[in-house]
């Protein structure tokens, strides 16, 4: 990972003291698609919901006082679950966008993400200029900004939106598809799970801050802004980069 990925969580905060929200040990449901190592996924071994986001989520609850109980929910109906009330809000490496802001409120940013290409490993020398110039076909998981960043690379034409990460993995193995437009967080981890087969030699294609997403006016967005800024400020969030990516 570059460290451009974690810009945002690097800056200082204003001095001062937090002070968060307490929300009175309050318990609520979050909603996430799992499938995204290191983001979140299921602990094979175990089968509770792990990653990143769910450690954000457990150290943002242990400053405002409440606790999560993550829910896994397809990406393709996440958004329509969390507005007909399934689970309190979203966590699942959610990019902060002006039109999702029109229908959903986000957290402020917790990280800084960018997409990067998966694709095979005798194709790892193709650039972007390959894929805008030689009529090279992409592969995106439908309805998210990877989507949108595989039809500004090659046109919608030529990128094929899938329900699933992993429809779209099979795509690429197929060779119906030359390459995968990823949550580049995730890089490393779709490295060693594909090993041999499939690299992520472009990166750093566009930048999104992420989000907690909650449905428009919940008034839990202030608290959790406010423990967002409390593990920032105390070094919280720059232990749990390090901890998946080995980067501050």
């Amino acid at each position: 990972m570059k460290r451009v990925l974690f810009g945002l969580s690097l800056a200082l905060l204003a001095s001062g003291t937090v002070h968060a929200a307490d929300l009175g040990g309050k318990l609520l449901k979050v909603g996430s698609d799992t499938t995204s190592p290191p983001m979140e996924s299921i602990d094979t071994a175990t089968g509770q919901i792990v990653g990143f986001d769910v450690d954000v989520v457990n150290a943002v609850c242990a400053k405002i006082n409440c606790k999560a109980e993550f829910v896994t929910t397809g990406w393709d109906g996440i958004f329509a679950a969390l507005d007909q009330g399934n689970f309190d809000f979203v966590a699942s490496g959610v990019s902060i966008t002006d039109e999702r802001k029109k229908a959903m409120d986000f957290s402020e940013p917790y990280i800084v993400n960018s997409q990067a290409i998966l694709m095979r490993v005798e194709d790892e020398g193709s650039s972007v200029d390959d894929f805008k110039s030689k009529g090279k076909k992409l592969s995106a998981q439908a309805n998210t900004t990877d989507a949108q960043v595989a039809e500004d690379i090659v046109g919608k034409d030529n990128v094929a939106a899938y329900d699933s990460f992993s429809a779209s993995v099979i795509a690429l193995k197929n060779k119906d598809v030359d390459g995968v437009v990823i949550n580049g967080a995730n890089a490393a981890a779709y490295e060693k799970e594909f090993a041999g087969e499939l690299v992520v030699p472009i990166r750093n294609l566009q930048s999104d801050p992420l989000g907690l997403v909650f449905r428009k006016g919940d008034e839990n967005v202030a608290a959790f802004n406010e423990g967002i800024e409390a593990i920032k400020k105390d070094g919280t969030l720059d232990a749990l980069i390090s901890k998946y990516w080995g980067v501050k």
